[in-house]
């Protein structure tokens, strides 16, 4: 477990490293830079760099968690990546099921598989599942979603590419978007934010704007109008 600097979550917990590219929103993957970067400093959990790593040791890690916290799981993977066995993935869900004091968020492009293996979860109420829908593209990631239980089901649009109108949020809890950061960042326009504002605003689903991006992310900063929007789950 890592403490993070990612806004919407507090610490990570990678059971797996490593992924390959699947989609637009892929091309300038931070996780990859951040791998070869820990590989080059002699990381062992990077010895293998991007290549997909299963850590089976690090399943353990949340029994020894003694203070609640949430944790975005697999941020430098995809726990739904077609070649990490199945019975990993249900192991995974399984140490998350058997931690109900922590809260998982768990974020995935291949929706597809999850959907397929949706029906073998436990579906605990400290899991709150996510599909990345990076432009209009993709929508068909939501209906794999919302076909799962998931207690809290998210979308996470970053690094939004291009407008996006028609969201399906009548199953959504939650809605994070971000532009894309670091080099070769793409842009991302203040209409496109809007627009998926007033959608989110209109459904009543909590609104969450990460950051604008660009090269230098941090002078870009995450005032929408010159306003936070930093909302969450409303859990029952």
């Amino acid at each position: 477990m890592r403490k993070s600097r990612i806004e919407w979550t507090e610490s990570t917990w990678n059971p797996t490293t490593g992924c390959t590219k699947l989609s637009t929103g892929c091309q300038n993957c931070y996780a990859f830079r951040m791998a070869r970067r820990l590989k080059a400093m002699g990381i062992e959990k990077y010895a293998n760099g991007f290549d997909l790593t299963l850590h089976e040791g690090a399943l353990n890690e949340p029994y020894g968690w003694r203070k609640p916290r949430t944790v975005f799981v697999n941020s430098m993977s995809d726990l739904l990546h077609e070649e990490i066995p199945e019975s990993f993935i249900l192991a995974t869900f399984r140490v998350m099921n058997e931690n109900p004091m922590h809260t998982f968020q768990v974020l995935t492009k291949r929706a597809e598989r999850l959907a397929e293996l949706s029906d073998k979860i436990t579906w605990t109420k400290n899991i709150w599942m996510g599909v990345t829908i990076e432009s209009s593209d993709y929508l068909n990631r939501i209906d794999c979603l919302n076909y799962t239980e998931a207690f809290v089901k998210f979308l996470s649009l970053e690094p939004l590419l291009g407008p996006i109108v028609n969201l399906n949020l009548s199953k959504t809890d939650w809605v994070i978007v971000g532009g894309e950061s670091g080099p070769g960042a793409r842009p991302i326009h203040e209409e496109w934010v809007l627009e998926i504002r007033n959608q989110c605003q209109n459904a009543s689903v909590p609104f969450f704007f990460k950051q604008w991006g660009g090269k230098n992310k941090k002078k870009s900063g995450k005032l929408l109008q010159g306003a936070l929007y930093c909302e969450m789950p409303r859990l029952n």
